[in-house]
């Protein structure tokens, strides 16, 4: 299994710093996010004393702090920035890290972030048509001389960069998200897709959400986008992220630790020991999960949520990386 950490909620300067530590403990990529603030699950309220350094400053210091890992956004906000300006940035990063980035693109979620920036925030509907041409805009300025483009939302007229991707070819492709039509989209342009909560239409993590996301469900959206990227010929592969990541010493702390989150929560915690987005038990018991999970779900590709501290990273990387 392809195991990722995405890096959030600190300071730059400990930004770079945890990167390299995330590399040496053989890792295959680094992620960032992109908001303006985080705003913890469950709470609908944006965090004005943690750290969110802009993702892709973050990603072009990450790239020249490293020197093998993979890069990029998990998942860069498309809204945010027009996708000739995303072109751009992601294909110097490339030249930056020597051909290591990867381009993740969402279509955006967070409300809050764009009522308080004054930035558009349309519906889902509309966002995910955006994030579709985003991809056809995106690629083609990395693949062609000259790009004109007449789409409802953008329109390019014969044109080019000058900085294009060390291989000459399109980065690969990360999406992230949920619905259905995230997932038809993700069929049609991505090489991982991230199956996560679903976040679009309520534009907030809502803990009935994480609830409704049991494993039957995961399961449900991962043959939902497989199937319909073979019937575009194409092949995907299929990603998930750990949002709660508990690594113990026993059994006993194991089980305390899921109870204690599921209270937390106000979930079952029969449930919360098989949600997809969270692992919690000892060593062993996370490595004969994941493998579980590789084998039955198909997932390929993981990637470790590490907002705040390298701690939980150097565990997990020390003691069931090299297993997995």
């Amino acid at each position: 299994m392809d195991v990722a950490v995405q890096l959030a909620g600190m300071t730059a300067d400990r930004l770079l710093v945890t990167a390299r530590e995330t590399e040496e403990l053989g890792f295959s990529s680094i992620y960032v996010p992109d908001h303006f603030a985080d705003e913890p699950p469950g709470t609908s309220t944006l965090s004005d004393t943690t750290p969110m350094p802009e993702a892709l400053t973050a990603l072009a210091g990450i790239a020249a702090a490293t020197s093998r890992v993979r890069i990029g956004g998990h998942v860069l906000c498309n809204l945010f920035r027009h996708p000739a300006v995303t072109a751009q940035a992601m294909a110097t990063i490339d030249q930056i890290s020597g051909g290591r980035a990867l381009l993740g693109l969402g279509a955006g979620w967070t409300k809050n972030e764009f009522d308080m920036t004054g930035i558009p925030y349309p519906d889902i509907k509309p966002r995910l048509r955006m994030l579709d041409e985003a991809l056809q805009v995106i690629t083609s300025l990395w693949s062609r001389p000259r790009t004109t483009f007449r789409g409802e939302f953008y329109e390019l007229a014969d044109a080019f960069l000058t900085v294009q991707p060390v291989n000459r070819q399109p980065l690969p492709v990360l999406l992230g998200g949920s619905g259905k039509g995230l997932l038809r989209i993700a069929a049609r342009h991505a090489d991982i897709v991230n199956v996560i909560v679903e976040l679009g239409s309520a534009g907030t993590v809502r803990i009935e959400e994480v609830a409704k996301l049991t494993q039957d469900a995961y399961q449900a959206k991962l043959d939902f986008v497989r199937a319909e990227a073979q019937k575009l010929g194409r092949e995907i592969a299929l990603s998930s992220t750990l949002f709660v990541l508990a690594i113990t010493d026993d059994e006993a702390e194991a089980q305390a630790t899921l109870e204690g989150f599921a209270a937390g929560f106000g979930l079952d915690p029969g449930l919360v020991g098989s949600l997809p987005m969270a692992l919690i038990g000892t060593p062993e018991q996370c490595v004969a999960e994941l493998q579980r999970r590789e084998r039955e779900w198909g997932i390929s590709h993981l990637v470790l949520s590490a907002a705040g501290g390298s701690e939980m990273i150097q565990r997990f990387g020390r003691d069931v990386l090299p297993r997995l």
